[in-house]
């Protein structure tokens, strides 16, 4: 295949410079991006933490850099919203982190969900749906969107659930490489197969060691013995250190990014690609690789 020419523009994980927010968007800057995505969870980012002259004031600070928001990640870990006693509190949270989204420039929040489950009676299935329709709903209402990372379960079983929430509210930020690394699906073909709802993409790449890996082991299940939840500290070390995958830069991996790339052309995506690099001991010289990488495919 011939190299695609790509016109999206590239975007850095400020968390993975492991530098804190301000100094983390100089070095974003400094490796060559167009634009920036930003854990809004807890700390400094928490959205009530965060009143509206602050707001106002990290914005046009951002600007000033000649940068912009792809995203905000609002991941709140643990089981997604498997678990329905603690969804009302996360449903809320996610709200709010929606709405400092907009306040900072980006309608796009992006998430864990937990892995949707193969039974729709199950109860876990049944919170995660309910839970998704109002989340749904609320961005779809504020011209926003929540979008699911792709990984923890089939890029068409993902597809089934997304179909039955009513609204595209909730949506996918496509990560290639979780899907390389876990469950072992095609990204090309995945593309495709969820190009109504791709609203975000992580530049990312690895490998799988072993035949057949548990997702459940990976980002946990509620209910699940041998898994507490998602924790990104344990995935980072299972992706550096472990025994079942291997996250690795871009370009040394088994994503590929000729078809990717040409993909996401074909479906008319215009989005980011955002970079996340979750390993490694030298994050900034990985994470400026992969931006020149990327640049590669400007033509």
């Amino acid at each position: 295949m011939a190299q695609p020419v790509m016109t999206n523009k590239i975007g850095v994980i400020v968390d993975s410079f492991k530098l804190g927010v301000r100094d983390g968007l100089v070095k974003a800057k400094e490796v060559g991006a167009d634009g920036v995505q930003i854990y809004a969870v807890n700390g400094e980012m928490d959205p009530a933490n965060l009143s509206a002259s602050a707001r106002r004031e990290l914005k046009d600070y951002i600007a000033s850099l000649g940068l912009e928001i792809s995203a905000l990640v609002g991941d709140l870990g643990g089981h997604g919203f498997q678990d329905a006693s603690v969804n009302r509190e996360k449903i809320e949270k996610s709200k709010r982190i929606m709405e400092l989204g907009l306040d900072l420039g980006t309608n796009i929040i992006t998430t864990h969900i937990g892995i949707v489950p193969d039974d729709q009676s199950s109860a876990v299935y049944r919170s995660m749906h309910e839970a998704c329709v109002e989340l749904s709903s609320f961005a779809a209402g504020m011209g926003a969107f929540f979008a699911i990372e792709t990984g923890p379960e089939k890029s068409a079983h993902l597809k089934s659930f997304l179909d039955t929430l009513g609204s595209r509210g909730v949506s996918v930020n496509f990560d290639p490489a979780n899907m390389v690394m876990v469950t072992g699906d095609d990204p090309v073909q995945g593309v495709y197969t969820l190009k109504d709802y791709i609203v975000h993409t992580h530049a990312k790449d690895g490998v799988k060691l072993v035949d057949n890996i548990d997702p459940r082991d990976v980002y946990g299940f509620f209910g699940y013995e041998k898994a507490q939840g998602l924790d990104h500290d344990v995935i980072a070390q299972q992706a550096e250190t472990g025994e079942t995958f291997r996250e690795v830069p871009l370009g040394e991996g088994k994503v590929d990014w000729n078809g990717y790339l040409q993909a996401l052309n074909d479906i008319g995506y215009k989005g980011y690609l955002t970079i996340e690099r979750e390993v490694g001991a030298s994050p900034e010289k990985d994470i400026e690789m992969a931006v020149q990488f990327l640049k590669r495919y400007r033509g």
